[in-house]
């Protein structure tokens, strides 16, 4: 379902293909292991914190901000993810509900790690979106950096916003020549 879902915010700024959750879950955890360390916490609880967090909403739906107005989300994310893991076996059932529980409440500082992943992960989609043309997305941007708490977000968030051409940025550099021609011999 995860890859399936496409996620709303997006969309409201015009963007029709918008990124799935699934691309959004992989992406976030990846962040939050690399923060992680940089902020010298537990890097596999806070991306296993990323992975299972937004399980909730495959049920609700991936509410927009504006969607989101009219219904209590929170409950309704934590009764569907309740429902989600009630078959599983007790031990499994038991860990996923507290790592659901820390990440929605914040409880420990890898918590606070994959929040700020999460929302940098949100950024990073933004960015791309933005320089695709779609101007709405410069408020995820600032909101975004609002909301992030710890030091190594806030400059990773930094990094993505000044760099130009963000979305082709990690292959610059990199292209060589890679013809070659015949010489005399």
């Amino acid at each position: 379902m995860a890859r399936r879902m496409k996620r709303r915010g997006a969309q409201l700024s015009g963007v029709l293909e918008s990124e799935s959750i699934a691309d959004h879950i992989f992406r976030a955890a990846q962040i939050a292991y690399c923060l992680a360390i940089l902020e010298g916490v537990n890097p596999e609880k806070s991306a296993s914190l990323v992975l299972f967090c937004n399980n909730g909403l495959l049920r609700t739906g991936d509410q927009d901000k504006v969607g989101v107005r009219y219904f209590d989300l929170k409950a309704a994310e934590k009764k569907a993810f309740a429902e989600q893991i009630q078959s599983l076996p007790e031990k499994l059932r038991k860990k996923l509900g507290e790592l659901f529980v820390e990440f929605k409440e914040r409880r420990s500082r890898e918590s606070i790690v994959a929040k700020d992943a999460d929302w940098l992960a949100t950024a990073i989609e933004a960015k791309e979106y933005l320089e695709q043309g779609f101007k709405g997305q410069q408020e995820w941007l600032t909101n975004v950096q609002k909301a992030l708490e710890t030091t190594a977000a806030k400059k990773l968030l930094a990094e993505i916003e000044k760099t130009k051409d963000f979305t082709n940025s990690w292959w610059q550099g990199l292209q060589k020549m890679t013809y070659q021609k015949l010489g005399k011999r």
